[in-house]
């Protein structure tokens, strides 16, 4: 008996070889881009070493899909955000315009702060983002999610809570 034959097989590395090429092949065909297909691949497999759930894994393929997917949202998301952003740089005066290290640390941050509004509830999304985008009053913001006064607080203090928490991060 051989070595490998004897030791357990690496879970990742049999979810690896068994559904890598799969996965790729799969995004590819979602995605018309190879490269984009390439690392949204890889970073599926990457998160699942992360979650450490690989030996749990019962049904593979729709487990990467869902992962994939969430990558995917993530990475459309992304650029959205990175190009208004570029498109709100390029109506500055070039007097105005920050330079490309300090671009990216806004970029990077403005990234930061979607992760954590998309993982709020969606009131609560919601709620901050009428607090300080259209700077509604609490009582405004009640009436448009057709909450409580007392709901609207609570929304806003989970979201500036998460805000702070990234801050210290």
């Amino acid at each position: 008996m051989t070595a490998s034959s004897s030791a357990p097989a690496d879970p990742v590395h049999a979810l690896y070889v068994e559904h890598h090429g799969w996965l790729q092949h799969w995004l590819r065909r979602k995605l018309g881009n190879a490269f984009e297909a390439s690392d949204i691949a890889h970073d599926t497999f990457v998160n699942v070493i992360v979650s450490g759930m690989a030996a749990r894994i019962e049904q593979p393929r729709p487990f990467l899909v869902t992962v994939a997917k969430n990558l995917v949202i993530r990475h459309y998301r992304r650029r959205v955000l990175e190009q208004a952003y570029l498109d709100a740089v390029a109506l500055l005066t070039e007097d105005l315009v920050p330079p490309p290290e300090e671009r990216l640390i806004v970029l990077e941050s403005l990234q930061a702060v979607d992760q954590v509004l998309d993982a709020l509830a969606p009131k609560a999304r919601e709620a901050f983002l009428l607090a300080h985008l259209e700077g509604l009053t609490y009582a405004a913001i009640a009436q448009r999610l057709g909450v409580s006064m007392t709901s609207v607080k609570r929304y806003l203090m989970q979201a500036h809570r998460q805000c702070f928490l990234l801050a210290l991060a």
